[in-house]
């Protein structure tokens, strides 16, 4: 009886193939049960615990002191991680970022804004600001239920993301002594996570780049560019930190806080937020450049390629799957890289 000619699929590739489903049902399971800030709180902790890491145990030579080591470093990381999400927080809440403080100064630069605005721009808007407090006003009235669904999910992710920054500590810790032999789909899953993690290591390590440089250019047009000018836009300190927070999501975060500093440039003059606009054109001009050669680099993905990617996965799961299309897309990359098929 001869053989049956063609390919036969080995053990190899049956555990192969259970390890990408495993990892793609994982990456649903992420978005579907809302699980998307503990994933990434933990991963900036094992991300920066091994790039830390390897440091400290050069300079430490037994294996306890390294694992002492190494478990301080995390305490620390996780301690000021959570310092800074506090201090977020506090920011917010305090006179200068509370949400009353911010809509109320917003206010009065539309109502300013009016009459730099074109006729047929301003027939379309609220008459004056009471007609803008009483429509914020009906509407938080109106969707009520909402708005306390909206609280207690952010409380909810809050805790998420402190549990995600100790089980990153923990499993970082975990890490430190590798085991040396494994089971096939053990070590298939593995490099599912390898492969994860250093996908989001160079997207997100690579964004923050990206909006620290962004962040730096707004703050010197700011309060470096316009004050020469005796220009001094309101909110200028919360208008930092918010192109920072946003500027994390790529291509969208730009657009988000370019549209607020022209805003609130209308609350000045017409004049002030074309200036606002034309700067902050040619800077977004200049930083593609840089910004292609920083993220270009980490996955050689376009522009476009990414947006595709944010337009599906926000459609899908919204706002967490905004956020988590570039981490998935650098990781689909990776894993299509590693098989020779990009």
């Amino acid at each position: 009886m001869e053989p049956r000619s063609g390919w036969t699929p080995d053990r190899n590739f049956w555990v192969e193939l259970a390890s990408y489903v495993f990892a793609a049902g994982a990456l649903w399971l992420i978005l579907h049960i809302h699980l998307l800030s503990a994933v990434l709180a933990g991963m900036v902790v094992y991300q920066l615990v091994h790039v830390l890491g390897p440091r400290l145990q050069l300079r430490i030579s037994s294996e306890r002191a390294r694992l002492v080591a190494v478990a301080l470093l995390s305490a620390v990381i996780v301690a000021l991680m959570t310092a800074l999400i506090f201090g977020v927080i506090t920011f917010f809440r305090s006179d200068a970022g509370h949400l009353e403080h911010i809509n109320g100064r917003m206010m009065e630069a539309v109502e300013q804004a009016r009459s730099q605005l074109p006729m047929w721009v301003t027939d379309r808007l609220p008459a004056d600001g009471e007609d803008i407090h009483q429509a914020v006003t009906g509407f938080l009235k109106d969707h009520t239920q909402e708005m306390s669904l909206v609280g207690k999910e952010a409380l909810n992710a809050m805790v998420h993301i402190i549990v995600g920054l100790v089980l990153g500590a923990l499993v970082a810790l975990s890490s430190i002594r590798p085991v040396h032999h494994m089971q096939p789909l053990a070590a298939a899953l593995t490099r599912r996570v390898t492969l994860f993690g250093d996908a989001f290591r160079r997207i997100v390590f690579a964004q923050v780049k990206i909006s620290a440089i962004n962040t730096l250019f707004t703050a010197i047009f700011l309060v470096g560019i316009l004050p020469l000018f005796d220009i001094h836009l309101p909110l200028r300190k919360t208008m930092i930190v918010v192109t920072f927070v946003v500027g994390l999501l790529p291509v969208v975060g730009n657009l988000i806080s370019n549209t607020f500093i022209v805003v609130l440039g209308l609350s000045v003059s017409l004049y002030v937020a074309i200036s606002a606009l034309i700067f902050l054109i040619v800077i977004h001009k200049l930083e593609y450049f840089l910004n292609a050669r920083i993220v270009g680099t980490q996955i050689q993905s376009r522009a476009w390629e990414l947006l595709l990617a944010m337009i599906v996965l926000e459609a899908a799961f919204g706002l967490p799957g905004l956020i988590a299309a570039p981490i998935y897309y650098g990781y689909l990359k990776s894993e299509l890289a590693e098989k020779r098929l990009v």
